[in-house]
């Protein structure tokens, strides 16, 4: 069987749904055949991995361990869905404190035992947050350290093929930017639905303002409706897309979508944020992101709502002052 890399990926959260989704995952995509997978509850931990043995994937060498350092030690690369879930009524900030604590530990151990990891992604929410948090403690530059952004994109290009009647594909470019959250930032400028932009759609009889807008509530509520229809916040397509984002780190095909990740320039300071990017071997670059006045506006606001959940981070004494990041993580300028 030939495998894009032999090196070695970590899930941490490996009991969980979307932890064996992902390890599962990466194995039918031939990614690795080095996969550890971590968790602190061992019993559903040794499942999982009773489970991927019994797939009969050929070559590959899946291990299980509840020791982080065993874990780490030599991970090149690592996924991490390690955090509390949102449950029915929660919203993505209200997990903030207890998986920004958890996101400090997960940075402390990659320090420790793997500080030569080539990339990170972090899913957890509120995933701007713990990705920030991941990456300050890790000490790892910060094109190494991503978050899943996606989904609110993937969301949105579903909801238009339901509102037009056409196949996913048939939705081009499909985009949100900022925060994973309630404020996120829907653009339609950049959406052509069968080759038509979306822009010249919206306002006419086939899709009118007061219907798009509708549409956009139900993209920032995607996660929500998950929630109601399930009983349970989303798993497969969070598992799907983030070892995407890690086969692209293999180098394997680009990642379609936009990505959480580091952002310090002369727009949006010290903050983790879905952008246009690309991912290599060499990690994340980020690329202007540009829209209507209306979109603009939605990204400042976006960003403005993140550097309050950063700052709240910074007030509970989870992460020091601004102006102390470098001394955190020499990588952070």
């Amino acid at each position: 069987m030939d495998y894009l890399t032999d090196g070695k990926l970590v899930i941490v959260g490996a009991a969980g749904m979307i932890g064996s989704n992902m390890a599962q995952t990466a194995l039918m995509m031939n990614l690795t055949p080095n996969i550890c997978l971590y968790d602190p509850y061992e019993k559903g931990l040794a499942g999982v991995a009773e489970e991927l043995r019994h797939c009969g994937f050929m070559g590959a060498d899946v291990t299980y361990t509840t020791d982080i350092k065993e874990a780490l030690t030599g991970a090149q690369y690592i996924v991490s869905s390690g955090g509390a879930p949102r449950k029915a009524g929660m919203t993505r900030e209200d997990l903030l404190k207890g998986n920004a604590e958890i996101a400090e530990q997960l940075g402390k151990d990659i320090k420790a035992y793997c500080p030569d990891a080539k990339f990170v992604v972090v899913i957890f929410n509120p995933a701007d947050i713990t990705g920030l948090v991941t990456l300050l403690y890790s000490g790892l530059k910060p094109s190494q350290v991503a978050t899943l952004a996606a989904l609110d994109s993937t969301r949105l290009q579903s909801e238009l093929a339901k509102q037009f009647n056409v196949p996913m594909s048939q939705v081009q470019n499909a985009r949100t930017y900022g925060g994973h959250g309630e404020q996120m930032a829907v653009f339609a400028s950049t959406v052509k639905v069968q080759d038509v932009p979306l822009t010249e759609i919206i306002g006419s009889d086939r899709f009118s303002d007061s219907a798009w807008q509708q549409l956009k509530t139900r993209v920032i509520q995607g996660g929500k409706n998950i929630i109601d229809l399930r009983g349970r916040s989303s798993f497969q397509s969070p598992a799907y897309l983030s070892i995407e984002m890690i086969a692209a780190a293999m180098g394997g095909k680009p990642f379609r979508w936009p990505v959480g990740t580091y952002v310090d320039n002369d727009r949006f300071q010290h903050i983790m944020m879905a952008m246009e990017t690309t991912i290599t071997t060499d990690g994340v670059e980020v690329k202007p992101v540009t829209g209507t006045p209306a979109e603009e506006a939605e990204l400042e606001a976006s960003y403005k709502h993140l550097c309050e959940m950063r700052d709240e981070v910074i007030s509970l004494g989870i992460l020091p002052p601004v102006e102390q990041w470098h001394s955190l993580n020499p990588n952070i300028r």
